[in-house]
């Protein structure tokens, strides 16, 4: 019997709750502009119609929610994937000039070693050539001289 009472009293304070929320929802300016529309005309005229929409809305906020969190989650790592994909395309890019350019040093320093080293050799050979050339024109112009 105490139960039951308390049962009732606990639905009385919940129908109270529930109607000065209501009243309090009435009065509010915001509500009233939106109940003075044609839709809000047409909700209050079909009260299940209102409440199936509120409870779809209220119900439908949580999945929308989770979709928009998932959504802007999944922008955010391709944006992220993609910033860190040009990154890496532009580290391999860098590091192919670095050794491009590493390459390219190399054999400029060694094509202009050889270079000098033809140019310093070739002259003194040249001349060693032509000192012995005529140094062997001489000898021989001097045999002939002495053979006659």
């Amino acid at each position: 019997m105490q139960r039951s009472s308390s049962s009732s009293s606990l639905t009385k304070q919940l129908g109270e709750r529930w109607l000065t929320l209501l009243n309090r929802l009435q009065e509010d300016p915001k509500f009233a502009q939106v109940m003075s529309t044609r839709i809000g005309q047409y909700l209050r005229s079909r009260p299940f119609l209102a409440l199936a929409l509120l409870l779809f809305s209220a119900m439908a906020a949580l999945p929308v929610g989770i979709f928009l969190l998932f959504a802007i989650i999944t922008i955010v790592m391709s944006v992220v994937g993609f910033v860190f994909f040009e990154v890496f395309l532009l580290f391999v890019g860098g590091m192919t000039l670095l050794s491009v350019l590493s390459g390219i040093a190399l054999f400029s320093l060694l094509a202009s070693v050889i270079v000098t080293g033809v140019f310093v050799t070739l002259p003194n050979l040249l001349r060693r050539q032509y000192y012995l050339t005529k140094r062997n024109e001489n000898e021989e112009e001097t045999q002939e001289m002495k053979q006659k």
